[in-house]
């Protein structure tokens, strides 16, 4: 009778071990894929930048330096790697974007041309798409996060090497979407 005892024990602590490990793996996958779509907005924000700067120059050609700004601050986004370096490199970008459209109000025929007010809705529906991304990644690393940090599973988590992961947080000027009024 003891040894069934013992047994059932054993079997039924391999099981929460398995069903603990196996929901922070699922957590983990989680936030690969949040990280994921992160990426995916951010690159399609990262394509539209092109354009737009195209746009612009046939209007402003004289504003080079803000179009450099732009094209740089693309470039060092395009090469972040990681949560706190991709942050970072956003948050430049999105100051350049404030540049360049303060640029394009001195261009009254600018504000009027169909591929840059069509370039800046899509510009503008692409920030709401990455704010969405964000949340989406930081909901799932404080998921995970806490989950590593709590008793039980926080024993199997030191034991089989799940590490916290790192919020992916936008500077005070990428808060929001880039607004632009005409």
């Amino acid at each position: 009778m003891v040894v069934i005892v013992l047994v059932v024990i054993v079997v039924l602590l391999a099981v929460m071990l398995m069903v603990m490990y196996n929901r922070l793996v699922r957590l983990r996958n989680r936030i690969e894929n949040a990280w994921a779509q992160i990426d995916v907005q951010l690159q399609r924000r990262y394509d539209l930048i092109p354009n737009l700067i195209e746009t612009v120059k046939g209007y402003a050609s004289h504003e080079k330096s803000v179009l450099e700004g732009v094209t740089q601050a693309r470039a060092n986004a395009l090469n972040a790697q990681g949560p706190a370096d991709k942050a970072a490199a956003d948050n430049i970008v999105t100051g350049a974007l404030k540049s360049l459209f303060a640029v394009s109000e001195a261009y009254p025929d600018l504000k009027a041309n169909q591929n840059f007010l069509a370039l800046q809705e899509e510009l503008s529906g692409t920030e709401g798409k990455v704010a969405y991304a964000r949340q989406f990644y930081n909901d799932a690393v404080n998921g995970y996060n806490t989950s590593i940090q709590s008793f039980p599973t926080n024993l199997i988590a030191n034991n089989f090497g799940f590490k916290a992961r790192e919020y992916y947080e936008a500077g005070d000027d990428a808060r929001g979407a880039v607004r632009v009024q005409f």
